[in-house]
């Protein structure tokens, strides 16, 4: 790649962009490429005060900008791929608001945590939930928490102004016996990555900085409770170096009632898709579902943990996936060790079948002793 496109990248990423200007990420096929760019970008970025709006990703080897003219409208030079910096949400729908919880939900009893908790309970087993953050105030999860990241404002904890990303960690490590809920894995650690917005809306630039915090952090389980419905190759790339990392990524599977797609990163192979179910074990109406699902789990009215202390009844296959990143929690303290692919073998030849299913091959939910059982074998 010739020095003149590195400069015209570079005035591209340091020009004024137009308002509501698309952002792109721009990925560079050789890594010395994509160094001289960062030699350059550093020579020249403290006269620029566009620089805040460009956002570096050293684990694709690119940058995420807002999308100038001349991004938009050239041809990507050669060495280099262009992509839109999509946008994604989080999968889950407010029901209620409900009353203080006490003991175990009843997700948490329909994959028989509270069985296992004699021999595993998720200790030192750390994930990492991208989400809108966490109320580190609120007393069931106050021993449950690590410091993780605010990716939208670095200088603060990562606090939750959605309620989605504590929900999730709620049924994930929720660990307040004696007044409160307790969640799958109550030894395990949750270090909350704030990549979402007060909306649940994030860009996809955004979630790779995010995974790229959670390998760099030893996270062993990422949570990825969002999705979107175009394929992101840059994100791919990062979910692809997270697994190679020995991460496990569990993804939810989308709340649109299809029966044959799957929302991106689920769909992606390196992770474990999750789709919902109800109390009488059978799919949940809205979950996606079909031959890219790898487990199904509880994610119908599921109370958990919300803001300001308080407790939320939620819908959606993200709550389904909280439950399965508490019983990898479990299964990692029980036999440590496990790579993500021997993970997703355990999963899926210890599912009970789904009720209300023709065919039950490659199609189940989440038994917890079964798993622990499979993992012995």
């Amino acid at each position: 790649m010739d020095k003149t496109a590195i400069h015209r990248l570079l005035r591209s990423a340091l020009t004024e962009p137009s308002g509501g200007a698309k952002r792109r990420i721009v990925r560079f096929q050789q890594i010395s490429d994509y160094r001289r760019f960062l030699k350059e970008w550093n020579d020249t970025r403290l006269s620029s005060p566009q620089a805040d709006a460009v956002r570096h990703l050293p684990m694709i080897g690119g940058f995420s900008l807002p999308a100038s003219e001349w991004l938009r409208e050239t041809k990507a030079p050669e060495g280099i791929w262009i992509e839109e910096d999509f946008s994604t949400r989080v999968h889950g729908t407010v029901v209620k608001p409900a009353a203080r919880e006490r003991g175990v939900s009843w997700g948490v009893q329909q994959i028989k945590a509270p069985q296992a908790w004699s021999k595993t309970t998720g200790h030192r087993i750390k994930i990492g939930v991208i989400d809108t953050g966490v109320d580190y105030s609120h007393p069931d999860l106050k021993h449950s928490l690590g410091r993780g990241i605010n990716l939208l404002n670095r200088g603060m904890l990562p606090y939750d102004d959605n309620g989605h990303g504590t929900h999730i960690a709620g049924t994930i490590a929720a660990a307040n016996q004696l007044h409160g809920m307790i969640g799958v894995a109550p030894r395990a650690t949750v270090y909350p990555v704030k990549a979402f917005d007060h909306n649940g809306s994030a860009y996809v630039s955004d979630i790779i900085l995010g995974i790229d915090w959670c390998v760099r952090n030893r996270m062993d389980i990422i949570n990825m409770s969002f999705g979107m419905k175009t394929k992101s190759k840059s994100l791919l790339n990062a979910v692809i170096a997270a697994y190679n990392a020995g991460v496990i990524i569990v993804a939810s599977s989308g709340n649109d009632g299809k029966r044959k797609s799957v929302d991106y990163p689920a769909r992606y192979p390196q992770t474990i898709s999750v789709g919902a179910t109800n109390r009488l074990r059978r799919a949940a109406s809205f979950s996606n579902r079909g031959a890219y699902i790898d487990i199904y789990a509880p994610g119908e009215k599921i109370l958990s943990a919300w803001l300001r202390g308080k407790y939320n009844e939620m819908s959606g296959t993200s709550m389904a996936t909280s439950h399965v990143s508490g019983a990898i929690a479990l299964l990692l303290a029980y036999r440590p060790g496990l790579s993500p692919a021997e993970i997703k073998a355990v999963l899926k030849r210890s599912m009970q079948p789904l009720r209300g299913v023709k065919t039950t091959r490659g199609t189940g939910e989440l038994d917890i002793i079964r798993m622990l059982q499979a993992a012995d074998r």
